[in-house]
């Protein structure tokens, strides 16, 4: 087996590198402090990025992208990762669910998007569900050729900059022998459509600038041409574009990890205590070691998963491990390089208090570490029959 990269792959990995440094870091103090990205510099990295040939780089060369494959993407992912999510979303990763788009939906839809002139978001979670996605109340009923979408969505992230959303929703109940059963319908709903509001979330403790929005559906009616996928067909645009989201999450906490361990060992080795470095003292260089092990680990464990993908081979249960334990290593690697620092590291004279508290959502958000532990479980039985 190569684990090395080869020369392209090296490429893709300094060139965003040295754009997440260039073009990212001289700004995340100002969005920290403020909760706001500014709009000409949102434009600014989305058009570098574009003429960069990055944007929408996670998409094929069959719709104009840069087509890069899973293992590929994961290092683009891996390298964001390591600046504020606030501005690294702007440069530009559609959401993969939009291949589905069929007929005028492409056009509408699909390349306005992978050409950076619309912006999309996903929403999915609502107030009572949220690994529980048959559990959502939001629904979708027919009326006449149309439907009338009606509920709530919570925790949407990038809807304050989206021009429209793709939506799911309940469009049905089927009886089964373990209960009633929803059917979901995925729908592609644009901004300023009546009966659509979107309003602002709640503010989070992580990733300050990266706004949570809940979106609001009262009787907002839509065509038929809105169905993303077929109806009641939702499960299946799904399994077959959103699993991967989870690597994006496992990448980019590898990539920040990095980020915060140049951070401790720089401190450990620049830092004197009784006439040496701390990083002398088996206290600090032990806790090094550690972390340096665990960022390795994280990442063999999601490039891997990415590789299986473009072998065409199940990914789920290396999928999920690699989630569940890329961002738990995360939160172990921002808390010991917090107590390296000391009392200056919750000061934000380091940026090293906002790793600590941005690291905290990853074992949250696309399943908590309890469902991506149950997804290895069931992968590891499924076999037998249990």
């Amino acid at each position: 087996m190569n684990f090395g990269l080869s020369e392209e792959q090296q490429m893709i990995v300094d060139t965003v590198r040295n754009f997440v440094e260039n073009e990212i870091y001289p700004f995340e103090s100002d969005v920290e402090t403020t909760g706001i990205v500014p709009k000409e510099v949102a434009e600014e990295i989305k058009r570098k990025t574009i003429d960069l040939g990055f944007y929408a780089c996670n998409f094929p060369i069959e719709v104009g992208c840069a087509g890069l494959n899973h293992l590929e993407f994961a290092l683009v992912e891996r390298e964001l990762g390591r600046a504020s999510m606030a501005l690294n979303h702007f440069f530009g990763r559609p959401q993969n669910i939009l291949m589905a788009c069929t007929g005028d939906q492409r056009e509408k839809y699909l390349f306005p998007a992978v050409r950076g002139e619309k912006m999309d978001a996903l929403a999915m979670t609502e107030p009572d569900a949220g690994s529980d996605v048959r559990g959502m109340k939001c629904s979708a009923i027919r009326d006449g050729g149309d439907w009338l979408l009606n509920g709530v969505k919570h925790f949407i992230s990038g809807a304050d900059h989206a021009d429209f959303v793709i939506v799911f929703a309940a469009t049905g109940e089927d009886e089964t022998a373990k209960g009633p059963k929803k059917r979901i319908t995925a729908f592609l709903v644009d901004r300023g459509t009546a009966g659509f509001t979107i309003r602002d979330g709640y503010k989070s403790v992580s990733h300050r600038g990266y706004n949570n929005m809940i979106l609001e559906f009262d009787n907002c009616r839509l065509s038929n041409e809105q169905v993303l996928g077929e109806v009641d067909g939702g499960f299946a645009v799904m399994n077959t574009w959103l699993y991967a989201t989870r690597i994006t999450v496992a990448t980019m906490s590898v990539g920040r990890a990095r980020r915060c361990f140049e951070y401790a060992i720089n401190y450990s080795a620049e830092r004197k205590q009784f006439g040496k470095s701390i990083g002398k003292f088996q206290g600090i260089s032990f806790q090094l070691a550690d972390m340096i092990t665990e960022i390795d680990a994280a990442d063999l464990l999601t490039l891997n998963s990415a590789w299986k993908l473009d072998q065409g081979l199940n990914a789920n249960r290396e999928i999920a491990s690699a989630k569940l334990y890329a961002s738990e290593m995360l939160a172990r690697v921002t808390d010991v390089t917090l107590q390296i620092h000391g009392g200056m590291g919750l000061m934000n004279d380091y940026p090293i208090e906002r790793f600590w508290r941005d690291a905290r959502v990853e074992r949250i958000w696309d399943g908590t570490s309890e469902i991506q532990k149950h997804i290895i479980s069931r992968e590891l039985l499924r076999p037998l029959g249990s």
